[in-house]
């Protein structure tokens, strides 16, 4: 019998040594190396390197929907300054009249992927959507994000760091989302708790095939485990530069979900996929430094907290219900803000309260933050760093909020409410510009009008299968 022939030769690469090799792409972006010499490495790097066969391209639509383009190698490296993509199906951008739209690559983003998990022969990096003439999308919220930050680090070496819990449910089959039917609802493949699992079970097994995807990636993860919900998880890496951040948290979903594929199982994102058990939260913990120095701590002041940081704290309740719809983007999020659940809803700031919208970890002068913790997972991650910034920085304050005292106010009770205030609001015209506020509005209203008013003690089908992460083209295209 003759030998078989090894026809397919494209780059694989060890865990250990993908960890290494991103972890100091991570390092250039974060010392901000010059950009022009970390292209010409990569360029170098793509040419000589024969077993890669494409590049992958990402993006975000105005809902935070993630997209992936694959480019063949020698095609981008002669296109690079001429990627073009059809953006009239993709929301918030073009219509179909102009639905050639452009993709930058950003340098500083260029990953080596884990061939088990996205295939092999790729790298990855993050792009930035413009327009025909080259100028970039309004709606492009990691673009508004990038330019934010270059402006603020420009102007007084100002950075801004994030540090997000991201927690999700896996469930039992593949396409769980999209096969949803509310009088069967999800079933847990779990009925553990928080940290109860059995080594080699469903859900240890997708912790660690996932824990293991983040670190060959360089999201220095800290620690990996089930959460307080059965078939719940939760895996923390180190706080960084909030770009980078919001990118971890979109590859984050990506890989957990093909992981979970792989195990004939789901991992959901939706913030309540259950009634009667905690829901899924992405509690955003936020910092500001300059030159290395923490700008949030003050030592022997009221919880080591600086007049900036109080401020900041104070502007953000002030606009709580005006961001509600940015942080908690779907109908679904809102069973989640409930304090039975250990879940947010009151628009207040507490070192210990957990149903506080802002709560104060202990820290010292290294790690002093403040953490939003009514964020839903299900979000636009750039829109939410972004007008958590622009709101902590340019918008008014509460002087009642700031001052730590009790506060009455809760956040809306579902999606209906929270878009009324967004509507109504001249700070998020201002914040997001009113071209960008109604189009996500636009989304958002339609999200609603999908599903019934009353949320009620059941999760029902217009709330999951018309979710804006739950993919199914055939579907969208009755709208």
């Amino acid at each position: 019998m003759a030998e078989s022939i090894k026809i397919r030769d494209f780059l694989e690469i060890p865990y250990d040594e993908l960890e290494a090799m991103n972890l100091e792409a991570k390092k250039k972006a974060l010392e901000k190396s010059p950009l022009e010499k970390v292209q010409a490495e990569y360029t170098q790097y793509l040419e000589k390197e024969k077993r890669l066969k494409a590049v992958t391209l990402c993006f975000s639509d105005i809902e935070g929907r993630f997209h992936c383009l694959d480019y063949d190698k020698k095609f981008f490296l002669r296109s690079q300054d001429n990627l073009t993509f059809d953006g009239s199906s993709v929301h918030g951008y073009a219509e179909i009249s102009e639905s050639d739209l452009r993709l930058f690559p950003d340098w500083y983003s260029f990953r080596w992927l884990p061939s088990d998990v996205f295939g092999p022969g790729k790298v990855l990096m993050f792009a930035s959507v413009a327009n025909q003439d080259g100028k970039l999308h309004p709606s492009d919220m990691r673009s508004c994000l990038k330019t934010l930050l270059d402006q603020m680090y420009e102007k007084d070496k100002m950075q801004y760091w994030l540090a997000p819990e991201i927690e999700g449910f896996v469930v039992e089959g593949r396409s769980a989302e999209q096969k949803f039917d509310e009088k069967i609802g999800f079933q847990f493949i779990s009925e553990g708790g928080y940290y109860h699992n059995l080594p080699t079970d469903k859900l240890k097994k997708f912790i660690d095939r996932a824990a293991e995807a983040q670190r060959s990636m360089g999201f220095e993860n800290e620690k990996d485990h089930p959460e307080v919900a059965p078939s719940q998880f939760e895996l923390n890496y180190s706080y960084t530069d909030a770009l980078l951040a919001a990118d971890q948290i979109q590859i984050y979903k990506l890989a957990s979900r093909q992981i979970a594929q792989d195990l004939d199982i789901t991992a959901t994102f939706l913030p309540k996929p259950f009634v009667g058990i905690n829901g899924s939260g992405m509690h955003t913990n936020i910092s500001l430094s300059r030159n290395g120095k923490n700008l949030f701590y003050a030592k022997n002041s009221k919880h080591n907290l600086s007049k900036q940081a109080w401020d900041f704290i104070g502007k953000i309740l002030y606009y709580a219900k005006d961001i509600c719809l940015i942080l908690n983007s779907s109908v679904n999020a809102y069973r989640r803000l409930d304090p039975k659940f250990e879940a947010p809803n009151q628009i207040r700031v507490s070192p210990t309260d957990r149903s506080a919208m802002i709560r104060l970890p202990l820290g010292n002068e290294r790690t002093t933050r403040m953490e939003v913790r009514s964020v839903a997972p299900d979000c636009n991650p750039y829109m939410v760093a972004y007008v958590l910034l622009k709101t902590g920085l340019e918008g008014e304050k509460c002087a009642e909020t700031t001052n730590g005292a009790e506060c009455k106010n809760i956040l809306p009770a579902d999606i209906y409410e929270a878009i009324q205030y967004f509507r109504d609001s001249d700070f998020m015209a201002k914040v997001l510009t009113k071209e960008v506020k109604e189009k996500y509005l636009h989304f958002k209203q339609a999200a609603a009008d999908r599903s019934p008013k009353n949320l009620g003690k059941t999760i029902k089908n217009g709330e999951v299968i018309y979710h804006h992460e739950i993919t199914n083209q055939i579907l969208w295209n009755s709208f």
